[in-house]
C-alpha cells in the first residue's frame, strides 16, 4: 500500500451514507451478529430496528440536523445503538469519557452546545436535555427506518488540548463513506472478526469499530481491557483484526511471558498506535505472530496526513512510524525552514492536494504554516523519507497511550487551597510508557494523599497523578515560565537514584 494507491481508490471509490449501508446489510444478513460485548450480543437487524427507535426517541427530545450529541456510555451495545441513532436523525456524535468529572464534561458540552447528553443525570446539567445510560424508548415508538439523512459531521471527538482547556475536533467528512477506501486504509474486510479494546471515547476505537461495522465485520468490544481477557477473546472469537497501544501489548506479553498459552494463529492485521513503542516489544510481537501481520499508525484525529508501517519494513527502520500514505509531513526547524534528514524538528502536515479539510476545532485554532499544520509533535525523516518521533508533543504525556495534558493537571492542582505552584511532567514507566508526575510547592504538612483526593472529583482516573514530590523553592519565575524539561530530567535522575 502506497499514497498512489490510496489516491487512486479515493478518486474512484462512489461514497455512500451510512445509514443507508447499514440498512443494507441489515437486510441482507439479518441474524448476523454485528457486536458482541461479553454476555451481550445483537444482530445486524436487531441494531438497525433498536436504533431507530432510539432515533425518534433524541428526535422527540429536540435533537436536529447538525446538532450536538454528547455520548458518555461505557463500551458496549448501547454505545453502538446511541452513535447510530444520533447519525439517523443528521445529528453529529460527540464520544466523551464516562468517567469525566462532573465540571470537565459541563465544559464541553457548553462548548459543543450539546442537545442532548447521553449517559448524565439531568441534575449535573441544568437547562439541558440528559438520558440515563440504561434509557430504553418507549414501544410505541417506531423500530422502521426513518428518512434518509447523512449527517454534516460523522463524529466529533474531544480532547483537552495544550492549554488544559477542551476542544472538540469535527470530522470534516460527512456521514458518507468509501467501504474501498475504508478497507484500504484499515487493512481488514467484511470477514474479519475485529477486537475492540480500547474505550470508544477514543478516536481510533470508534473509527475503526463504525468502519468495521460498515464493511459488514463482527466486533467484538470488551468492556475495559485485561490481558488475559483479551488473550482469551482472540481464541474464543478467532479475532482477525485488532488496534491496541503498546500499553496493552506489554501486559499482553507479560501474560504470555508467565506460560500462559492462548492460540493466537487467527490473527491476520494487528494494528498498534497512540504513543511510541518500545523497539524490545515491538520486536517481541514480530517474532510472537510474523512481521508481516503488525502495522503501525501515525497520525491525528485530524487527520491531515497519514503514516503507515509494516512489521517487514520497521525490520529495516527500526523505530520508525513509517511514510505518509495519506497527505505530506515535513519536519521544520523553529523558523519554518525544512530541515535535512537524521534533523529534529517539529513535523507538520498536509493533507492530500485538492481535498476539503479534514476537520475543523471548536475552542482551539490550528498551528498553520503556509498550509501545512502541526499537532505539535518533534521528530525527524531518514532519507529514504521514513518518520522518527522523538516527543509525542513537547509538553504533552502519553500513559497507557492516553493523551495527558499537564496544564489540564496543573489547573486543578492550582485550586488546593495549601498549593503554592505545581509543574507535572511525564517520567519514564516500564507498564504505562509514561506515569503522571506532579512536582508541587505547597504549605508544610501538605501530603500527597490529600492532593489526589482532591482531585478524585475534578480529574478523570488516568490524569491524576500516580506520584507526588514535594519541591521547597518557587517553581516558575516572575512570568510564570517554566522550565518543563529540564524539571523533567531532574525527576528522573532523582529517581533513578532513589532506585
Amino acid at each position: 500500500m502506497d499514497a498512489a494507491d490510496l489516491g487512486q481508490v479515493l478518486a474512484n471509490s462512489p461514497v455512500e451514507p451510512y445509514v443507508r449501508i447499514l440498512r443494507r446489510l441489515a437486510e441482507e444478513a439479518p441474524d448476523f451478529v454485528a457486536v458482541t460485548c461479553e454476555d451481550d450480543s445483537i444482530s445486524r437487524s436487531q441494531l438497525e430496528r433498536r436504533s431507530n427507535r432510539m432515533a425518534r426517541a433524541y428526535t422527540e427530545l429536540g435533537v436536529g440536523f447538525g446538532e450536538y450529541v454528547a455520548i458518555a456510555l461505557p463500551n458496549g451495545v448501547d454505545y453502538y445503538v446511541s452513535f447510530l441513532a444520533v447519525l439517523k436523525v443528521g445529528a453529529v456524535p460527540m464520544p466523551i469519557s464516562y468517567r469525566l468529572p462532573v465540571s470537565e464534561r459541563q465544559a464541553i458540552v457548553d462548548l459543543a452546545d450539546a442537545k442532548l447528553i447521553v449517559g448524565a443525570d439531568p441534575d449535573d446539567h441544568p437547562g439541558r436535555a440528559c438520558l440515563a445510560a440504561d434509557f430504553e424508548p418507549d414501544d410505541s415508538l417506531s423500530e422502521e427506518p426513518l428518512p434518509e439523512v447523512v449527517s454534516p459531521a460523522w463524529k466529533a471527538p474531544t480532547s483537552g488540548g495544550s492549554t488544559g482547556r477542551p476542544k472538540i475536533i469535527v470530522a470534516g467528512t460527512t456521514a458518507e463513506v468509501s467501504p474501498a477506501l475504508n478497507a484500504m486504509v484499515f487493512q481488514y474486510g467484511s470477514q474479519d472478526v475485529q477486537l475492540v479494546a480500547t474505550p470508544l471515547y477514543h478516536n481510533s476505537a470508534v473509527t475503526s469499530s463504525i468502519g468495521g461495522l460498515l464493511l459488514g465485520q463482527h466486533v467484538v468490544v470488551m468492556k475495559r481491557f485485561d490481558a488475559e481477557r483479551l488473550l482469551q477473546l482472540v481464541e474464543e472469537h478467532r479475532v482477525s483484526w485488532m488496534l491496541l497501544v503498546p500499553t496493552m501489548l506489554h501486559r499482553m506479553h507479560r501474560v504470555l511471558e508467565s506460560g500462559a498459552e492462548y492460540d493466537l494463529s487467527s490473527i491476520r492485521i494487528l494494528w498498534h498506535m497512540a504513543s511510541k513503542c518500545p523497539e524490545w516489544l515491538k520486536q517481541a510481537w514480530l517474532d510472537r505472530v510474523g512481521p508481516e501481520k503488525v502495522l503501525e499508525l501515525y497520525g491525528g484525529t485530524e487527520l491531515q496526513a497519514v503514516a503507515i508501517i509494516t512489521g517487514t519494513e520497521w525490520l529495516e527502520h527500526r523505530g520508525s512510524v513509517g511514510r505518509p500514505v495519506i497527505g505530506e509531513m515535513k519536519i521544520l526547524d523553529a523558523d519554518g525552514t525544512e530541515v535535512p534528514p537524521e534533523t529534529v524538528g517539529e513535523i507538520f502536515m498536509r493533507r492530500p492536494e485538492g481535498q476539503p479539510p479534514t476537520y475543523r476545532y471548536i475552542g482551539a485554532e490550528s498551528k498553520d504554516v503556509d498550509g501545512w499544520e502541526s499537532l505539535g509533535d518533534l521528530g525527524w525523516k531518514d532519507s529514504d523519507g521514513y518518520i522518527y518521533i522523538s516527543d509525542r508533543r513537547v509538553d504533552m504525556i502519553v500513559s497507557g497511550g492516553a493523551n495527558v495534558y499537564p496544564a489540564e493537571v496543573e489547573n486543578a492542582l492550582d485550586a488546593h487551597p495549601k498549593i503554592l505552584s505545581t509543574v507535572v511532567v511525564g517520567l519514564p514507566d516500564e507498564d504505562l510508557g509514561q506515569r503522571v508526575h506532579a512536582l508541587v510547592q505547597a504549605e508544610v504538612g501538605t501530603t500527597p494523599e490529600e492532593l489526589i483526593e482532591f482531585l478524585a472529583d475534578k480529574l478523570v482516573r488516568y490524569k491524576i497523578p500516580r506520584s507526588v514530590e514535594f519541591i521547597d523553592s518557587p517553581l516558575r519565575d516572575d512570568a510564570g515560565k517554566v522550565r518543563r524539561s529540564k524539571m523533567r530530567e531532574e525527576a528522573i535522575e532523582r529517581m533513578k537514584a532513589d532506585a
